[in-house]
C-alpha cells in the first residue's frame, strides 16, 4: 500500500524509512533508523527526482505507481550515484521502458559501473546552468563535485524554489510521520543527528561545501528536499548557518570534550579530576567520553561541535591505546581544523602517547596546544594536583572572549 505524501503543486515525496538498519554504509550507528527520500513531479511532463536503496524497494515502488495513477514515468533526474539512491534504477526501467534519465557526464560513466544497459541511448546530459523544463515547472542543474562523490549535483526547481540537494543538508533518523523539519524539535531532538552525518559523511569536504553554499546563496531557496532527513520549508536559515560552521571548521560552541582511553581506570581518574576543576572554575556543559564506550561517530561530531577538545590516553604497547588511535585516524580523516587542544599521556614505564597524538593531528590546520602535556606514570599522585590545576587555568583562559 502506497505512504506517499504531496509537498507542493505537483510535487510527492516518495521515499521510505528503513528502521531495521544498525549500521549506515556499514558503519555508522543509526539507532534512529534512516529515511531514504525520493521525489516524483507530476507536470506535462513526470519527472523523478533520485531513487532509494534496495532495502525499501518495494513501498518505493508503490508510492510511484499510486501518484502516477496510470501514467507513465517519463524522467528519472539522478542527482547522486551512491548505491542508496541509486539502487532501484534498473527495476524503474523495467517498469518504464522508455524512461530517460538526466545526468551529467561523471554520472553516466558511474551508471555504468553499477548497471549494464545502454545508459548511453537513455541519457539526457545536463551541465551547470542548464534548463529542462517539466510543463509549469523548470529544472535547473549545479554541479557539486565531492559533496559526497564526485558525480554529484543538485537540482533546483525554478518556479516554486525548491532546493533537491542530494546528500547535503541531510540527517540520519527514519520519518515518523512528520514529514518537515517544522514539525520536530530539532534542537531538542535531531541536532546531533544532524552534526553526525554532516561531519562522518560529508565533513571532509569543506571546501566543496563551502563552493556549494556559495552557488545556494544565489538562489531564492523556499525549500529544501534532501535525500535522508527532514524537508525544509521553514526557518532554513538555521540549517544554512550550522553548514556555514562545519564546512568552514570553526566550534559551534565554545565548549570543551573530553576524550580518554583508559585501560584500568587511573587514565579516566585524571580526566575525572581536570573535569571536575574546569568545572570549580565555572565551565558549564562539559562532557566526558570513554573512547571504549562511545561509538567515534558520536566523537568525530563532538569535535565538530567544541572548541576544545582534552585528549588523554594511556600507552598501548609502545603506542596509542587502541580505541583512542582509531579515533584521532577518525578525526585526522575528517580534516578537523581550527581547535585547542589539551593532551594527557599515561605510561607505566614508557609514556608517548603524547608524543604520538601529536604526530596523527600534525598534518591539521591551525590546531593550538594548550598547556603543558600532563604525563602521568601509572596513576595520579597528589603532587599532580598542581599540574591539573595548570592545565584547568590553561583551558579556562583560553576559553574566555
Amino acid at each position: 500500500m502506497e505512504c506517499a505524501r504531496k509537498i507542493g503543486e505537483q510535487l510527492y515525496w516518495v521515499g521510505a524509512s528503513d528502521r531495521r538498519l544498525a549500521l549506515f554504509e556499514n558503519v555508522y550507528p543509526i539507532p534512529k533508523g534512516v529515511a531514504y527520500n525520493s521525489y516524483l513531479l507530476v507536470d506535462e511532463k513526470t519527472v523523478l527526482l533520485d531513487t532509494v536503496d534496495q532495502a525499501v524497494n518495494r513501498q518505493f515502488l508503490d508510492n510511484i505507481k499510486a501518484v502516477l495513477n496510470g501514467r507513465t514515468l517519463d524522467y528519472l533526474v539522478v542527482n547522486h550515484m551512491e548505491p542508496d539512491h541509486c539502487a532501484v534504477i534498473e527495476e524503474l526501467i523495467i517498469r518504464y521502458p522508455d524512461l530517460k534519465l538526466i545526468c551529467n557526464a561523471k554520472t553516466v560513466a558511474m551508471i555504468k559501473q553499477f548497471y549494464d544497459f545502454d545508459v548511453d541511448e537513455r541519457a539526457v546530459i545536463v551541465k551547470e546552468k542548464d534548463t529542462f523544463s517539466c510543463g509549469k515547472h523548470t529544472l535547473t542543474f549545479v554541479m557539486a563535485p565531492m559533496v559526497h562523490w564526485p558525480e554529484v549535483m543538485v537540482t533546483y526547481e525554478m518556479t516554486e524554489g525548491i532546493l533537491f540537494s542530494a546528500d547535503a543538508f541531510g540527517s540520519f533518523g527514519a520519518i515518523s510521520g512528520n514529514l518537515f523539519a517544522d514539525e520536530v524539535d530539532i534542537e531538542r531532538e535531531w541536532a546531533e543527528e544532524y552534526r553526525r552525518y554532516y561531519t562522518n559523511i560529508v565533513g571532509k569536504y569543506g571546501m566543496q561545501v563551502q563552493a556549494l553554499l556559495k552557488k545556494a546563496s544565489g538562489l531564492d531557496i523556499k525549500m529544501i528536499c534532501p535525500l535522508h532527513g527532514f524537508i525544509w520549508r521553514e526557518n532554513i536559515g538555521w540549517l544554512l548557518e550550522k553548514y556555514q560552521a562545519w564546512s568552514s571548521y570553526t566550534p559551534e560552541e565554545t565548549a570543551v570534550a573530553l576524550f580518554y582511553g583508559s585501560v584500568y581506570g587511573n587514565t579516566e581518574n585524571a580526566v575525572d579530576i581536570l573535569a571536575a576543576k574546569l568545572a570549580e572554575r565555572g565551565i558549564k556543559n562539559i562532557k566526558v567520553y570513554d573512547v571504549s564506550v562511545t561509538d567515534p561517530s558520536y566523537l568525530v561530531a563532538e569535535a565538530f561541535r567544541c572548541s576544545h577538545i582534552v585528549i588523554a590516553s594511556s600507552t598501548y604497547n609502545n603506542g596509542i591505546f587502541t580505541n583512542m588511535e582509531n579515533l584521532l585516524h577518525e578525526i585526522a580523516a575528517h580534516n578537523l581544523q581550527n581547535r585547542k587542544i589539551a593532551i594527557m599521556q599515561n605510561g607505566s614505564w614508557a609514556p608517548v602517547s603524547g608524543k604520538l597524538i601529536e604526530e596523527i593531528l600534525a598534518p591539521l590546520k591551525n590546531i593550538e596546544y594548550i598547556g603543558e602535556k600532563v604525563t602521568l606514570k601509572s596513576s595520579m599522585k597528589t603532587g599532580q594536583n598542581e599540574e591539573i590545576d595548570k592545565l584547568a587555568d590553561a583551558i579556562c583562559a583560553s576559553m574566555m572572549p
